[in-house]
């Protein structure tokens, strides 16, 4: 049915346009009590056997809403209410800003994909902390805060401005994320340089620390696909030197060639990240390659071509604690949170794992 839907409504819509017009109505389906009650029965039934533990928090599952979906903190509820375990928001960065200039959004139909250059958009550090701080939950999944460089900001001054949002944002974050792997941000990558992400991790790490006292704020950094191996590896070294929590791979990537793209050349060319199906491999591949290197002294998040329940799977097979989502919620819809719920507590099941962190990089122990 959504297929049918999205084939004769949304396909003919500009992309951002019919996010606003899904997201709203989401929303607007999280205000009705009794509406919201039932969609969540339907949409995101329990299943003991996928509880999971990471980073100190307890989780219904282990899929989770990847950034950028809710930006500004406004549809947590609502997206909760779809089966999403975890609801990551943002990016979000010290100021406001407008993001790039429309059109900014591309669909790959014919690759199951997106491309976008979006820029940050979103209402600001100080904004976004005042929506949570006034927030009365209705469900509560797990809130990760997804934090970015404001365009405006020089990069020498980089530090300074996350350091900003992770003392607003902290308070009333369950985990904080660290992205520098946006290729909307001109500058925002070389931020992934061990000499340049010490000290903004370690003044993040100190920020959120002073901020909040009585926890301790879990925090991870995001990197793209386009790392080459051996800065993998030095991000993997970095985060197991500096006791960070996580790390989130992959983030969307620039690259066209050798993805198999099928969509139009005039399409496939546009600037921006491209996210969803074409990036399965590259993703799956850095993903076996930090846990190779961090084995579970860090939790690790697979995200980047996640389809369905099979390619959530093989992201915990290969280390992943935690998956997340995007890109394959605009062409699956409503139901596509309790497809992977369903799918992955058929394979623990059948599976030799007596639970879901016994999976957690199994694949990767057999061939070390």
């Amino acid at each position: 049915m959504y297929k049918i839907f999205f084939r004769l409504v949304f396909k003919r819509l500009d992309p951002e346009q019919a996010h606003h017009l899904a997201f709203r109505w989401i929303r607007l389906a999280a205000r009705v009590p009794v509406l919201r009650t039932f969609l969540a029965a339907a949409l995101a039934p329990r299943h003991k056997e996928l509880r999971t533990e990471a980073l100190g928090l307890r989780m219904h599952g282990p899929f989770g809403l990847a950034a950028g979906f809710d930006k500004n903190a406004v549809g947590i509820d609502g997206m909760a209410m779809l089966g999403f375990d975890h609801v990551e928001i943002g990016t979000v960065t010290g100021e406001p800003q407008p993001g790039n200039p429309k059109q900014r959004l591309f669909r790959l139909v014919k690759d199951r994909a997106l491309i976008n250059r979006m820029g940050f958009n979103n209402d600001g550090s100080l904004r976004v902390a005042a929506r949570l701080a006034s927030r009365t939950p209705v469900f509560k999944p797990v809130v990760g805060v997804n934090i970015g460089k404001t365009k405006a900001v020089p990069e020498e001054e980089a530090v300074a401005d996350y350091v900003k949002s992770a003392e607003r944002l902290a308070p009333y974050a369950d985990y904080l994320v660290v992205n520098v792997s946006s290729p909307n941000t001109p500058g925002l990558r070389n931020l992934q340089a061990t000499q340049a992400l010490r000290p903004l991790l370690s003044a993040v790490r100190e920020a959120a620390d002073r901020t909040v006292s009585a926890r301790r704020v879990p925090l991870l950094v995001k990197i793209a696909p386009d790392l080459a191996d051996e800065d993998v590896d030095a991000v993997a070294d970095l985060a197991v030197e500096l006791g960070l929590d996580g790390i989130i791979a992959t983030n969307t990537t620039i690259a066209r060639d050798g993805l198999g793209l099928k969509s139009g050349p005039a399409l496939v060319k546009e600037a921006g990240g491209l996210s969803g199906a074409p990036l399965k491999e590259r993703s799956l591949e850095v993903l076996r390659r930090l846990y190779a290197r961090v084995g579970d002294r860090i939790t690790l998040v697979g995200v980047g071509g996640i389809e369905n329940a099979e390619d959530a799977w093989q992201r915990i097979l290969a280390g992943a604690t935690l998956v997340q989502g995007y890109s394959a919620f605009i062409y699956e819809g409503p139901f596509w949170g309790r497809s992977i719920h369903k799918g992955l507590a058929a394979r623990l099941a059948t599976s030799p794992y007596a639970t879901l962190a016994d999976a957690v990089g199994a694949d990767v122990r057999k061939t070390a």
